[in-house]
């Protein structure tokens, strides 16, 4: 066998590439982790972290609100946008910190810099002072993805991405954000929840391309009953900027918007243009994103891969798991892989999104004969200050065996729900065994255990 430099090089310093580090140096395997920004990822110091706190930060505006109808006072406080970055940064270099000593616990080596195969065995790590040659037995890539820019848009220089968004100097008056899927439609609410006018600008017919149809359309409408602007079937035919910094967004039907900050979140590719793939000869798959087989290994024998750089459920908790099976396949000689079915999911939105399983689109099409049981509330908080948005949840049944399929909740607390619900889910409980759980009262929640009747639409009632 070759004398190589460690045992296991691993590319990126994300939830997945730390935890299979970790596991890896803790059966003692010299393992060496290449990360080119800072150890925690996208999740920990550009994504889910930093996201969830202002989507905190902007969810108060309406608990203010709210707060008023239920008898306090002086309930008129200003939002202060450069006193949550010192704060939300201090939190993420705290927590960076944490990834950080838990590799060097665990005995692996950190370099800092950009990683690439020179050949199938040895990597160049290039950091900002030196670069370094290192020569590994096993590789596992764990790169993540980046934002990704469409090229046709004429002054797309103007714009940022979702990683800018986190470090806006100022809080601006005006924001344009194009997309239709969860990191857009998060930010969205996030900037109208802080005071910005947003524009939500989105090509297709509705938002949340892949969700449940119900999902979408009441989120909609959610949306726009809270003030927010959604433009469908709109999308940007040029951006101009004028001498006073203003951006004019010209989107279709000739209309034109004015906004200080344009942001696009119309999708995330694979980090794979640095790595030199070519060298070591890992094939990408028809996403651009490298080929695995169910155990995370590569068409190369030595070289795995997780999380989002291969394409399959882009999810921090996702990227994880698989890190763990990898770990349990080659260090521990137990072959294992991670079952990516009924993953529950959430957009942080307002109000949030929390969904496991199916759509019923896509439980039609799998079991053909489906029951669909769904209801649409006020909860019981915001009625009682008057409010009008509504809550919808979604039950889907597979006819012939009596399990759910897929559970869908829109409204307060729907993440927080959705995890136990995906418990049943996974497990594969019928309606008859949710339905024969007590409801705890008053809750929103209880609603999941107490829809008996099954949904027909409006139309089809009427037929019949």
């Amino acid at each position: 066998m070759a004398d190589y430099d460690c045992d296991l090089f691993v590319i990126g310093a994300g939830s997945g590439g730390v935890r299979a580090a970790r596991l890896a140096a803790m059966t003692g395997a010299r393992v060496v982790v290449a990360e080119e920004y800072r150890v925690g990822g996208t999740c920990v110091t550009r994504g889910c972290v930093p996201k969830k706190l202002m989507v905190y930060a902007s969810a108060f505006k309406r608990e203010f609100e709210i707060a008023r109808g239920y008898g306090w006072t002086d309930c008129d406080p200003t939002f202060d946008w450069k006193t949550f970055l010192i704060n939300k940064d201090q939190e993420i270099a705290r927590l960076s910190g944490i990834y950080t000593s838990n590799l060097a616990k665990a005995g692996a080596d950190i370099l800092y810099g950009t990683a690439r195969f020179l050949d199938p065995h040895t990597l160049e790590v290039r950091g900002e002072k030196a670069t370094q040659t290192v020569t590994a037995a096993k590789v596992l890539i764990a790169a993540g993805g980046r934002p990704s820019l469409p090229a046709d848009v004429p002054g797309i220089e103007h714009v940022i991405t979702s990683e800018e968004a986190f470090q806006l100097p100022e809080l601006p008056k005006r924001m344009v954000i194009v997309g239709g899927g969860y990191i857009a439609v998060e930010f969205a609410c996030i900037f109208h929840g802080m005071g910005v006018d947003v524009t939500l600008v989105y090509r297709g017919p509705n938002l949340l391309r892949g969700f449940d149809e119900d999902v979408r359309a009441h989120l909609a409408d959610e949306l726009r009953l809270r003030g927010l602007r959604v433009l469908l079937s709109n999308q940007h035919e040029r951006i101009e900027k004028r001498a006073d910094g203003i951006l004019i967004s010209h989107v279709t039907n000739s209309l034109q918007v004015e906004s200080e900050v344009v942001m696009f979140a119309t999708g995330r590719d694979p980090h794979v243009k640095t790595l030199g793939l070519d060298k070591a000869g890992v094939k990408l798959n028809d996403k651009g994103a490298i080929a695995v087989d169910e155990f995370s290994q590569t068409n190369v024998e030595h070289i795995w891969a997780i999380g989002d750089i291969t394409d399959r459920l882009p999810l921090t908790p996702v990227a994880i798991r698989e890190a763990q099976a990898f770990a349990e396949t080659v260090y521990h000689d137990r072959p294992m892989s991670f079952d990516h079915a009924d993953v529950p999911t959430a957009v942080f939105s307002q109000p949030p999104v929390g969904v496991v399983g199916l759509s019923e689109g896509e439980a039609r099409h799998v079991h053909r004969e489906v029951d669909i049981y769904m209801t649409k509330f006020r909860p019981m908080r915001s009625g009682f200050v008057g409010g009008d948005e509504r809550m919808m949840m979604k039950l889907i049944v597979a006819r012939a065996s009596g399990k759910i399929v897929g559970c869908h909740i829109v409204g307060a607390d729907a993440p927080e729900m959705i995890q136990m619900a995906a418990i049943a889910v996974k497990a594969g409980l019928t309606k008859a065994q949710w339905d024969s759980t007590c409801a705890l009262h008053p809750t929103a929640a209880e609603e999941l255990v107490t829809m008996h009747e099954k949904y027909m639409p409006a139309e089809l009632a009427a037929a019949e």
